[in-house]
């Protein structure tokens, strides 16, 4: 399976040149349970800055949990991963230095209900970045018209859509100016007409060069931004290919299969 993996990275890319220094993630033979339940089986993953990865495949194929190991929300306990020259362990100080340059957002929104949207996105950089009030007020509202509701600054969460929701709580990632940015499935909570419009500010950020990795079921996002498609299943990477190849000539069966069903649903 690795020599499949290896095969479907261009030899033109940044991740073909072997040395870890040019990754700014790297992640090597990384294993994850979930008491027995083997959730992830030797994951091999290098991403160089500015490159967008799109990771796709069937519930329950360790996407989601793949990424929370990328800053330590969940715990992996076989294997390394490596974040910008710092090693996740039991650390706390290597984790909370990830932490400040790894932005996440997640299907749920989870901002704070009793605090407006701007209170929600000052509150990080003040206590973590520890810049003063005035600093994160000026990255507040920075973020919120670059993801179009800067209109709604002073509303709570409840009064703002779904769409709007998930567009603050990017804005609030990007307020940590981070280097790298998670998505975990942004979208999958979301109604269908909400969908664009979050869409549209991912497609913003990548074009900015943003080093992104995006778990999504979205495919018409993958063919438009990534450099690289990833298929997992059963806890493993299957397939990593150029969009390009990834929708017309996946090389693993199980590949063709997914985009079959996908298809069929589309």
């Amino acid at each position: 399976m690795t020599d499949t993996i290896e095969k479907a990275i261009p030899a033109e890319t940044p991740a073909a040149s072997g040395a870890d220094e040019d990754f700014i993630i790297s992640i090597t033979d990384l294993n994850k349970w979930f008491g027995e339940f083997h959730v992830l089986t030797d994951v091999n993953l290098k991403v160089a800055k500015g490159e967008k990865i799109v990771i796709c495949g069937p519930s329950g194929s360790g996407k989601s949990t793949l990424i929370r190991c990328i800053n330590r929300l969940e715990k992996h306990q076989k294997g390394s991963i490596n974040v910008m020259g710092h090693e996740l362990t039991e650390n706390t100080k290597d984790v909370a230095a990830i932490r400040k340059e790894v932005g996440m957002v997640f299907q749920s929104f989870n901002l704070f209900p009793h605090l407006t949207i701007l209170q929600n996105l000052t509150l990080a950089p003040i206590w973590l970045r520890k810049i003063s009030q005035k600093e994160a007020d000026k990255l507040a509202w920075k973020y919120l018209k670059r993801v179009n509701i800067a209109e709604h600054a002073y509303k709570f969460p409840s009064q703002l859509s779904g769409g709007q929701q998930q567009r603050a709580a990017i804005a609030r990632s990007l307020c940590m100016q981070p280097e790298i940015m998670l998505f975990d499935e942004p979208t999958s909570a979301l109604d269908p007409e909400m969908v664009n419009e979050v869409l549209d500010v991912m497609v913003t950020l990548a074009e900015e060069g943003m080093t992104m990795l995006c778990v999504t079921h979205e495919m018409g996002f993958a063919r438009r931004v990534a450099d690289h498609v990833i298929f997992m299943d059963e806890g493993k990477i299957v397939e990593r290919q150029v969009p390009e190849k990834f929708f017309t000539e996946p090389e693993n069966e199980r590949t063709r299969e997914f985009l079959k069903q996908i298809h069929a649903i589309s």
